[in-house]
């Protein structure tokens, strides 16, 4: 079942227990950022003993939301990974803030369908929920995976 986007205010995240592991990882404004954080993103999750698929279903939602924020938002932009409870199972919560703006249409909607556009479907269909935030520290789209 595909997730659903959820503009919500900020929340208090339901994180697995006081020892939770948090990764977080400033984005280079720059080309081939997504790439290089993808690769430690990979290592992180493995030592994380995520399965082989869960992993690459987390890589997808990370390029897309961090490739989000190089084209759509101003520096900088941060990815934090963590551990939170999702209907009673744990879940891996990948999130990307940005410093905006914020537009009328949210940022997920691309001007041009054939070339943009897709990453917020792709989101959705691979997370058990996803959605925005709006706080002082930017603006913050999130995606929890379900934990294989």
């Amino acid at each position: 079942m595909a997730a659903q986007l959820n503009i919500v205010a900020p929340e208090a995240v339901d994180r697995l227990g006081p020892d939770a592991v948090d990764h977080v990882c400033p984005l280079p404004h720059a080309p081939g950022a997504v790439s290089a954080v993808r690769g430690r993103v990979r290592n992180v999750l493995a030592e994380w003993g995520l399965s082989p698929d869960a992993i690459m279903d987390a890589l997808v939602v990370v390029s897309e939301l961090l490739t989000n924020a190089l084209v759509h938002a101003l520096p900088p932009a941060t990815l934090r990974l963590s551990w939170v409870r999702f209907d009673g199972h744990g879940a891996l919560r990948v999130e990307v803030t940005d410093a905006g703006p914020v537009l009328a249409d949210d940022g997920w909607e691309a001007q041009d369908p054939d070339e943009h556009g897709r990453g917020i479907d792709i989101v959705t269909a691979l997370a058990a929920r996803c959605g925005i935030r709006v706080g002082t520290e930017g603006i913050t789209r999130w995606a929890d995976l379900p934990a294989a």
